[in-house]
């Protein structure tokens, strides 16, 4: 890891929402290279972080900065990101095959790739997630690990330079718990990975940073 290649930077960050403070004053650096694993109670801002960090919740106090790579400002992200969400803010009567979950992780990189690569790459994946033989069933049709196999899936189906998961292990049984992270310990030489985990597992002994998130504030523990 170079300690001084910045990716993301939050500075001063503070959150709230229908008068509740859910994030104060939070500065905090993701380096490039970083496995960084953000922890805590439940329903204690884990979640928040992350989005404010990519990008997605406009923080109410605050600045979040972006670096391209050579750690000079950008104005937003402009690099291929892998993002698994938690199951359930996602709606699962939307009209959407698994095969389609999984190639929608290619969006941001199709023109990089032929249309027989994309479908080498997905049916890598599906058979890797053994969602194969279930690759035409719609989202609302299968169950909650199998799903979240997908969205798994999709999110590491472009080899992104940023790999962010909210909660991946969840739905999951033992087996493709070690599964995921096994990819993830390769990942991990390649790719700046933040994962949200409520049981830390085996991600403590991968991560090289671990971010608590208590008291609306965060302590870093390196």
């Amino acid at each position: 890891m170079q300690s001084q290649n910045r990716h993301i930077e939050l500075k001063n960050i503070t959150l709230s929402y229908e008068n509740r403070t859910i994030l104060r004053d939070v500065n905090l650096t993701l380096n490039r290279g970083d496995f960084m694993l953000v922890t805590g109670a439940n329903g204690g801002g884990k979640t928040s972080l992350i989005r404010v960090m990519l990008g997605l919740q406009k923080p109410t106090c605050g600045e979040v900065v972006y670096y391209d790579e050579n750690s000079n400002l950008a104005t937003r992200m402009r690099e291929s990101i892998g993002y698994l969400p938690q199951k359930n803010t996602l709606d699962l009567r939307f009209p959407m095959s698994i095969k389609e979950v999984v190639e929608s992780g290619l969006m941001g990189v199709r023109d990089a790739l032929t249309k027989e690569e994309r479908a080498c790459k997905v049916a890598e994946l599906l058979q890797s997630m053994q969602l194969d033989t279930l690759q035409n069933r719609q989202i609302g049709e299968v169950s909650g690990g199998q799903f979240q196999r997908a969205l798994f899936a999709r999110a590491i189906i472009s080899q992104p330079s940023l790999l962010v998961l909210d909660e991946p292990t969840s739905y999951l049984d033992n087996g493709f718990t070690e599964h995921l992270y096994s990819i993830l310990e390769e990942f991990s030489t390649k790719t700046t990975i933040v994962v949200v985990l409520h049981d830390t597992y085996k991600a403590l002994d991968m991560a090289n940073r671990v971010i608590l998130v208590e008291d609306k504030g965060v302590k870093i523990k390196e």
